[in-house]
């Protein structure tokens, strides 16, 4: 099984985290749907953004009774010369599940590679840790949609966005 997770944020208070479970990275629609709503764990530091998404997809992660094979994350696995969430993630899990970092924006110095989709001329930023940057692209490449970035990756987005509107009393 594969997840794909995003984490938003209300100001400083709350996080917003939404995975997404599904089989094969041609899937239009998602096997499983979880979200999870809880206070920010930090405040956000350029650089340190894994000290925010983190604890929220570990949270997350805990309350999943499906087996994952592999994992995305709306980030970079590796920055410049210092590791990203992704990395983080990978480490937290013992190094036992490979994690795809798909970013939307490029991060000045960060490694990857550039995939475009669709007809799009702006690429995402790939990076991976547990697999091969080729095999990463390769994956994000099969993903569902014409467009982009992949239907199930816009879905979580929107999910997780979603949670991030409701405002706890």
């Amino acid at each position: 099984m594969i997840a794909a997770f995003d984490v938003h944020y209300m100001g400083d208070e709350h996080a917003s985290c939404a995975a997404l479970l599904f089989f094969e990275y041609a899937d239009a629609e998602p096997a499983f749907v979880y979200t999870h709503l809880q206070p920010s764990p930090a405040g956000y530091v350029s650089g340190e953004f894994y000290k925010r998404e983190l604890p929220c997809i570990l949270k997350l992660l805990e309350g999943i009774d499906q087996a994952i094979d592999e994992i995305m994350i709306d980030g970079y696995v590796h920055l410049e010369r210092k590791p990203g969430l992704g990395h983080y993630l990978f480490e937290s899990l013992g190094g036992r599940i490979p994690i795809i970092g798909v970013a939307k924006t490029k991060f000045a110095g960060s490694a990857g590679a550039e995939v475009l989709r669709g007809r799009s001329r702006r690429p995402l930023y790939i990076t991976a840790a547990g697999l091969s940057l080729p095999a990463a692209c390769a994956k994000v490449r099969a993903m569902h949609g014409a467009h982009r970035i992949p239907t199930l990756l816009k879905q979580v987005d929107r999910i997780a966005r979603k949670g991030a509107d409701f405002h706890p009393a």
